[in-house]
């Protein structure tokens, strides 16, 4: 695809951001795309990065990869990569301007299952990720989880790869103990860093409290110290970052085993299905009212027979619950078929000029 740079969006950790704008016009609609770019010299991390990609593609929480290209820009020769756009910006942009700066149970637990999808199938296919923070878990424009930032990433098993140079992979604060004392990274450090990230979002802090690299990097390895769970979480969210916080790899649990526990698969679904729950009510959605027709005090007479809606765009969405009351209420276009009547009003009723009103 021929495309040329646009407006700068960013520095990643391997190379600079900015929109990619198609040179030539299209009738399909084509996605908005940004182009990470680097010195051909210093793109063996980005390379790295397109080839798992590729192999990733299938994976809606993953970044999607549209392909790459060689420039001569600014007397520069730059490796270029085409990636979707996520324009919700990062998990560390949300948490940065939250209410508090922090998010709430509710999110966090739909951005973790979110996380542990894309997760899941990466380990599936045979790599780990090894830079899993806030700043590499994107938010697309449907809000959902996009999983980015595979420079580091490495196929299961292998401790060393000489074109990275890199000998510890990822950043200190959401390193794995075994990371820390043997170079040893497997999928089970996903999941380690994963619970950090958990942490983090339920906190606004990060999980660990160190200033200092070196007391950071001793405390995780070799002073057998844990991450502090926040006091602020569920008992179920709790044991789930005490099953992310296991020292010994080996019996962590992994992202498949994490996916049923009931922290994220009990009755919703943030990016799905949200199922009504008298006990949990406070942690549904707010519907509060986006036009003049959304307002749930015009119920429908119609009530299905299972309480369970699916979270589609408002344009999409043909009935809503209110969750006040248990009951279903149509939609605006619905509600304005309701009013459309066959009967026409009788203007030669009107006889005389008296009966009209004038109104300014």
């Amino acid at each position: 695809m021929d495309w040329v740079r646009g407006e700068a969006v960013g520095q990643g950790s391997f190379g600079k951001v900015s929109f990619a704008i198609p040179k030539k016009q299209s009738t399909q609609i084509l996605p908005l795309m940004v182009v990470k770019s680097s010195g051909v010299s210093q793109s063996a991390t980005l390379i790295n990065e397109k080839k798992i990609l590729d192999e990733l593609k299938s994976c809606p929480e993953i970044i999607r990869c549209f392909g790459d290209s060689y420039s001569f820009e600014n007397g520069e020769n730059l490796y270029n990569v085409l990636l979707e756009y996520a324009s919700g910006g990062s998990l560390a942009d949300k948490l940065k301007n939250s209410k508090n700066q922090r998010l709430s149970e509710f999110e966090v637990k739909g951005y973790t299952k979110g996380m542990l999808r894309g997760l899941e199938y990466i380990h599936e296919i045979g790599y780990v990720h090894c830079d899993i923070k806030l700043q590499n878990i994107l938010l697309g424009q449907d809000g959902k989880v996009k999983i980015a930032d595979f420079g580091l990433a490495k196929r299961v098993g292998t401790k060393k790869d000489d074109n990275l140079r890199c000998e510890l992979r990822g950043t200190p604060l959401y390193m794995s103990p075994e990371m820390v004392t043997g170079g040893e990274q497997g999928t089970a450090a996903d999941i380690w860093a994963l619970g950090c990230v958990v942490a983090e979002m339920v906190t606004g802090v990060p999980a660990w409290k160190f200033s200092d690299v070196t007391q950071l990097l001793l405390a995780i390895g070799v002073k057998n110290q844990l991450p502090q769970i926040p006091e602020k979480l569920s008992e179920e969210g709790k044991d789930f970052l005490e099953k992310c916080f296991v020292k010994d790899p080996s019996k962590r649990w992994t992202a498949e085993m994490l996916l049923n526990h009931p922290f994220v698969a009990a009755d919703h679904d943030y990016y799905g299905t949200v199922t009504f729950n008298e006990e949990n009510k406070s942690e549904i959605p707010s519907t509060s009212p986006k036009c003049p027709f959304d307002f749930p005090d015009w119920v429908s007479d119609q009530l299905p027979e299972t309480c369970s809606i699916t979270c589609l765009p408002s344009s999409e969405n043909q009935e809503k619950l209110n969750l006040n009351t248990g009951s279903w209420y149509n939609s605006a276009a619905e509600r304005l078929r309701g009013l459309v009547s066959e009967i026409r009003p009788k203007f030669t009723e009107w006889s005389s000029a008296d009966d009209w009103v004038n109104v300014r």
